[in-house]
């Protein structure tokens, strides 16, 4: 069950947003009981890129064993 401040990773690449599969992002809103979520996702050092409303279809929680991955935001 994904909750409120929980790290999530991206199912599927959002290139409106700039985001790819696998991107982290933060929950800081569930909406209708897991239907879907606001999802905040930021640079490495803290600046927000985007926050986005996506179903619940679109993130996963993330699993053991997974390692972060760094790259440079296109734009």
């Amino acid at each position: 069950m994904i909750r409120e401040m929980d790290i999530v990773a991206l199912t599927r690449p959002l290139p409106e947003h700039g985001l790819e599969a696998g991107d982290t992002g933060t929950v800081v809103m569930v909406h209708r009981g897991g239907e879907g979520f606001e999802v905040e996702f930021v640079t490495l050092l803290g600046e927000t890129v985007a926050v986005v409303t996506v179903s619940a279809d679109a993130v996963r929680s993330l699993r053991e064993r997974e390692i972060a991955h760094a790259r440079v935001l296109a734009g």
